[in-house]
């Protein structure tokens, strides 16, 4: 299965971020939008960097009270790893694992086109082995 059946009605829908953005304003979107990390985009198309969760954390503990104030460009991940629509989830799931990375945008054409979490990898990986499972189940069944 590919990456692009994870994306599903999403794609071309990510949450993005100006680099001038301050601080505040992307714990401020995270929350509102429920979500660990914003890409960072001048223009929403090409990827500067990527704020999570994580670097708010690592931010608050280097910069502590000053954190809300400084700019996103201050703080976020600078050598974003993508993948493809076209890449296969299993291969994806590795990459992040390895890479320790819990957020991965979607590139399409040197185009950012979405964004997937380690949630949505496993959610996926989840419903293919119950569905292996349920098939399996059926046809023991069938044989007796």
């Amino acid at each position: 299965m590919k990456i692009e059946a994870i994306l599903g009605k999403r794609r071309g829908k990510v949450v993005t971020t100006r680099p001038e953005a301050s601080v505040s304003v992307v714990i401020h979107m995270l929350n509102a939008e429920k979500i660990g990390a914003l890409v960072v985009s001048a223009d929403g198309e090409h990827i500067e960097g990527l704020i999570s969760e994580r670097d708010i954390v690592r931010g608050l503990a280097t910069y502590g009270a000053e954190l809300p104030h400084m700019r996103t460009a201050d703080l976020m991940t600078r050598e974003v790893r993508t993948c493809a629509p076209g890449e296969n989830i299993k291969d994806v799931m590795s990459k992040m694992t390895h890479s320790r990375i819990r957020h991965l945008p979607v590139v399409e054409s040197g185009k950012l086109c979405g964004m997937i979490s380690i949630g949505d990898v496993v959610k996926n990986r989840l419903e293919e082995a119950e569905l292996e499972s349920n098939v399996l189940h059926d046809y023991a069944t069938a044989r007796r």
